[in-house]
């Protein structure tokens, strides 16, 4: 065991593939779904490469495994370790401030104890089975820290980095009391990726504010220790995007196109159905879209027996407190609505609070007339790239918020603020009454852009940056893990 080598790494919080335990006891492994995974798998297969990442079950520890080609290799989590690690510093801390404090972060030292202590876990993980000048590439906010620790265990190792989710300005990173350690543990990246060219800016600025580094995009300098040989990180958006033929092609099959049009019948029909498809989050503008489509019906502006909206809300943190607030205030929300503006043969709202298999999905989106965005803060939001790949009759309408990732590329939607409530009912009004050539026009070319950078594309241009910087970047100067203070710096006590 202890002899396995892999010259290609991936290490995220999660593993690909989901553990699956039946009513007699016996465990069984199933592919989790994601464009990540698509991606990589052939890239993985091909270089002997290795998963890295936590099972998905506390207090479970075991061993690694193959699954379709690819080496698993899981990191066991305590309950105390998803507790402070997990919920605390990563969805408490960490989420919120990086969605531009929509919701308070909170700050607790003993979380950032855990967070230390997993990341480098996870990091020990990863030099053991990373073969020589392996390639590691690590995921998301969670292991922000392993880039560093990983270049002080092993100085050989290109190592790349990809934020899933915003990076905020300075003026709100600076809030967090240890964000010098985690611009440290980012450094220690050749490549630091993220969604948005804004997000890369703000990551190069508070380098620049905290270690007073030298910056030209795309390049940070980083200086080596004792005289040593200083390393260049390149830090630039690579956005992410979805499996688009695969998802074209679900979309296409019968089965799916029946189904859509059997969601239509149940609905009673409607001349419009509104789609919003949402992990149950704060920062998904859920209540802002609620808003806005109840006042439409209020000021008569729409009816429920040309119009329905139908939510998927899927469920998400629901141990995390403020998660458990937002759904009481969602549901309120949405019976409240019913109640004022429902018929016995008509809902306002078809709200679904569980998660669909990809198929169910692909239905919705081939069904809904309008596809509502308005996510107050979003990395990405890939949602809004599967319904226009799944859109082959290019009609549909996506009305998508300027605060996603997404907007960046998908220019012909119509794009709204979310906190601007006028401003998304006026797009719902228009996105419902936008001409058949318009729609057409405006759909072919949102799609146009979603098959031309889908998630190969992305998983290619990052690891071909990477691989080009292995010319570039010097293995000397990494600076020893104690001068990286990983240390707690006290703020006052919480």
């Amino acid at each position: 065991m202890s002899d396995e080598r892999y010259s290609f790494v991936v290490v995220s919080n999660r593993l690909p593939v989901d553990r699956v335990v039946d009513e007699a006891g016996n465990a069984s492994w199933k592919q989790s779904p994601g464009g990540l995974v698509t991606a990589l798998e052939p890239v993985m297969r091909a270089a002997d490469g290795a998963w890295v990442g936590w099972a998905g079950q506390a207090d479970v520890d075991l061993e690694p495994f193959d699954n379709a080609g690819i080496r698993i290799v899981p990191v066991p989590l305590s309950e105390s370790d998803l507790e402070l690690y997990y919920e605390g510093f990563s969805n408490d801390t960490l989420w919120p401030l990086y969605h531009d404090v929509i919701a308070q972060p909170s700050y607790h030292r003993e979380w950032w104890d855990r967070y230390v202590q997993v990341n480098r876990r996870f990091a020990d993980a990863v030099a053991r089975i990373s073969d020589d000048a392996a390639t590691v590439w690590v995921q998301d906010y969670q292991l922000q820290l392993v880039p560093a620790m990983l270049r002080e265990r092993r100085p050989d190792l290109l190592i790349g980095f990809f934020n899933h989710i915003p990076f905020p300005a300075y003026g709100i990173f600076s809030q967090l009391p240890w964000r010098t350690q985690i611009v440290d543990g980012l450094l220690g990246a050749d490549v630091v990726g993220f969604q948005r060219v804004a997000d890369a800016g703000n990551f190069s600025r508070a380098v620049r504010r905290l270690k007073g580094y030298a910056t030209k995009t795309p390049y940070i300098d980083v200086p080596g220790v004792d005289g040593g040989a200083s390393r260049r990180v390149i830090a630039r958006a690579f956005p992410i995007s979805i499996d688009t033929r695969s998802f074209e092609e679900l979309a296409a099959r019968p089965d799916v196109q029946e189904r859509a049009a059997q969601i239509r019948h149940d609905l009673g029909n409607p001349k419009t159905i509104l789609l919003g498809v949402d992990r149950l989050d704060y920062t998904k503008g859920i209540g802002h879209r609620l808003k806005a489509y109840g006042e439409l019906l209020e000021d008569g502006r729409l009816s429920v027996e040309d119009v329905t909206l139908v939510q998927v809300a899927t469920p998400s943190r629901e141990r995390v407190e403020s998660y458990r607030q937002l759904r009481d205030e969602i549901e309120l929300t949405v019976g409240r609505i019913n109640g004022d503006f429902g018929t016995i043969s008509h809902q306002a709202i078809s709200y679904l609070h569980h998660g669909f298999p990809r198929e169910e999905m692909a239905a919705l989106y081939v069904a809904a007339d309008v596809m509502l965005v308005t996510a107050l803060r979003d990395g990405m939001n890939l949602v809004a790239k599967e319904y226009v790949a799944a859109r082959a009759d290019e009609d549909g309408v996506l009305i998508l918020s300027e605060f996603t990732g997404a907007s960046d590329e998908l220019r012909a939607a119509l794009l709204v603020n979310p906190h601007d409530i006028d401003g998304v009912k006026d797009a719902i009004l228009r996105a419902i009454e936008m001409p058949r050539q318009e729609r057409r026009k405006r759909m072919r070319s949102l799609r146009k852009k979603v098959a031309e950078n889908d998630v190969n594309h992305w998983s290619d241009t990052f690891l071909a940056t990477l691989d080009g910087s292995r010319a570039r970047i010097g293995w000397g100067g990494a600076e020893p893990l104690d001068a990286l203070e990983w240390t707690i710096e006290r703020p006052p006590r919480s």
